[in-house]
């Protein structure tokens, strides 16, 4: 059975990465049946706008409410994402359809009718659950032949102008005519739901007599004379004093769709054909860097080694070449020793935490359907790769003759997690201060400080005691006492020069799956092609380290033999392209308005941008930290 489902698991990723665009999951929970006449809950999530970047939760607004309202309980990535699940006031039965169900009727004071209005300008949409599937408004692209496209959520409602009017009027969605798609079993005439849409309508509906909500019949949607609402003709104007009624139908559709593939219209990706040019492009890059790397180590150490080896004269060798002239300095330590080994030690912990965040991920085990999954898992992860961090910078410490391992091990636990914390409190801050349910409620702000201080810490000292007790790691040269001086450099080899032009390619590898993934997180739109990322973070490891490799030669050979911590800066670098790119696509794709929203976006990718180049710079330092060793401990030293 083992090797079935490994079986399985290795076709599922094979034809992820080599049909691009076809998305393996897991389920993430067990199906659950339905026979005619099951009730249904639906459950209604935040309200979400791309303009504000604000989530609220649903009953922020004067919606409809049922008679007690019932939190579900969410996950860590949950709360940290905004999501604020409830149960609402629909109510569907199993293969059961309904004409003109009525919600309820409110009447709109000011205040209400103003947060309306603010809400509908802003974009909101309403978002909904059925069966732990969201709901979706299926849109149709103006080529007929492309598929349908879905978007999450129904818009609150709609701004216009009517005929003769001049300002702007606002009108709400108050009819929903929702369509619940099921798979049957022929066997047992019981049914699994694997499609929930909705399409929203805005109606002035009218009744008979008076107002009676137990016994009466709509003139503007009546099931009786078979008048069903099919457009937003008469639209139902949001004011002070109006009477509103919140009316929707049900409608079931038998799908030849099975239950295990019904996130598969979800996460539809219909462009794939961008991210295979977004690899092949990546692929380009490596080898070139791949080629002048090659050329490097066959070609020109081969030649170096064996010329130095043969012991020619001292002029000869100055002449072929400088690398070999600064051995007994290319091992000293470099300023700031204790810093880079707490950076170098962060960035162990981002590799590990990605490396398995992605394997998980391609396996299918961070289902679309366990909302919150992957932040959750991001986070546990992180806490637990603190023992690499502390093993890795001690490791680093002891190498560098440092004798208070300890105090590595406390600032490499703290240093990271504090920078972003300080952020991320003050943007916490600012949410608060617009009443969103995207706030981190001080309960899950406990939660974060207990895995913090409680698991994460404990770990990094772990690892730095284990990693200190290892023997120190012997440098293939012996270093002289006296530094030797480095001479004049030219324009190229410019320390800032060599580091920026060092991002550059790295941040070409990635920038366009970047564009993707700006997208799912700013345009709420969903992200599940972990095959192409995981091929694009491979790439970036080996486009990291090779050009950080190329660069350190070139720099050794200019008798430059500072490179601790320019090989970190180097690859690192690419982060700054990011937080440009960042900048470039807000003010480009965006529609952003608001300044505390404004606030959040740079905020939050200013902590992407810092985690990039702790991980990058990581990178490109191991990838200097070998090739140094292997080339010093390639030649006789006399």
């Amino acid at each position: 059975m083992a090797f079935r489902t490994s079986l399985s698991a290795i076709s599922a990723i094979l034809l992820l990465l080599f049909h691009g665009g076809l998305c393996f999951y897991l389920p993430g929970v067990a199906p659950e049946d339905f026979v005619k006449g099951d009730s249904l809950n639906v459950k209604v999530n935040k309200l979400t706008s791309i303009k504000t970047q604000l989530p609220y939760t649903y009953y922020s607004l004067p919606y409809c409410k049922p008679k007690k309202i019932v939190d579900s309980a969410e996950n860590l990535g949950e709360v940290l994402r905004g999501d604020r699940i409830e149960n609402s006031p629909y109510e569907f039965k199993m293969r059961e359809p309904q004409m003109c169900n009525i919600a309820c009727r409110i009447t709109l004071d000011a205040k209400s009718a103003k947060e309306f209005k603010e809400k509908i300008a802003d974009e909101y949409r309403v978002n909904m659950i059925l069966d732990n599937l969201p709901l979706v408004v299926p849109m149709r692209r103006v080529d007929q032949e492309s598929p349908i496209v879905y978007q999450l959520g129904y818009h609150v409602g709609l701004k216009g102008q009517i005929a003769g009017n001049k300002g702007d009027k606002y009108f709400i969605h108050n009819h929903l005519a929702f369509t619940v798609k099921y798979h049957r079993d022929t066997l047992t005439d019981s049914a699994r739901i694997v499609g929930f849409e909705v399409k929203p309508y805005s109606v002035k509906h009218e009744f008979e007599g008076k107002w009676d909500e137990k016994n009466i019949r709509l003139t503007t949607c009546d099931p009786h004379t078979k008048r069903m609402v099919a457009n937003s003709n008469t639209p139902q104007e949001v004011e002070a004093k109006q009477d509103i009624i919140f009316t929707y139908d049900v409608e079931f559709q038998e799908s030849d769709v099975k239950w295990a593939s019904r996130w598969d219209a979800y996460l539809l990706m219909s462009d794939d054909q961008i991210h295979w040019f977004s690899i092949v492009n990546s692929l380009m890059i490596v080898l070139f860097l791949s080629g002048m790397v090659a050329m490097i180590m066959l070609r020109t150490l081969y030649r170096d080694i064996s010329k130095y080896n043969d012991l020619e004269t001292q002029e000869e060798a100055q002449e072929e070449t400088g690398w070999k002239l600064v051995h007994g300095d290319v091992f000293r330590p470099p300023n700031n020793p204790e810093l880079l080994c707490v950076y170098v030690g962060t960035g162990v912990q981002f590799f590990g935490m990605i490396l398995v965040t992605m394997i998980f991920a391609i396996l299918g085990f961070l289902s679309p359907s366990n909302r919150g999954g992957l932040m959750t898992a991001m986070l546990l992860l992180w806490v637990f790769m603190g023992l690499f961090a502390g093993y890795a910078s001690a490791r680093l410490y002891k190498m560098f003759k440092g004798a208070e391992w300890k105090k590595i091990a406390f600032r490499t636990a703290i240093m990271f997690p504090a920078t972003v914390s300080a952020i991320f409190f003050v943007l916490n801050a600012l949410i608060w201060g617009q009443k969103s349910s995207g706030a981190v409620p001080f309960g899950t702000m406990f939660a974060l400080v207990f895995l913090w201080f409680g698991i994460s810490v404990p770990l990094v000292f772990v690892g730095g005691y284990v990693g200190f007790r290892k023997p120190a790691i012997e440098d293939p040269v012996k270093t002289n006492k006296i530094p030797r001086q480095i001479p004049e450099q030219a324009w190229y080899m410019n320390p800032i020069f060599s580091i920026l032009i060092g991002g550059i390619l790295p941040f070409g590898a990635v920038f366009i799956e970047l564009f993707f993934i700006l997208t799912s997180i700013w345009l709420n739109q969903f992200y599940y092609i972990f095959g192409f990322l995981f091929l694009v973070f491979v790439i970036l490891l080996v486009t990291c380290a090779e050009i950080t490799v190329v660069l350190c030669y070139f720099q050794l050979c200019s008798e430059d033999y500072l490179w601790w911590w320019r090989s970190y800066l180097t690859s690192g670098s690419s982060a700054l392209y990011l937080f440009l790119y960042a900048t470039f696509y807000f003010f480009t794709k965006l529609e952003i308005t608001k300044l505390v929203s404004g606030i959040l976006y740079f905020g939050y990718m200013l902590i992407a941008s810092f985690s990039f180049f702790v991980l990058t710079g990581t990178i490109g330092f191991y990838a200097c930290f070998w090739f140094t060793r292997l080339i010093y401990s390639s030649v006789k030293i006399d």
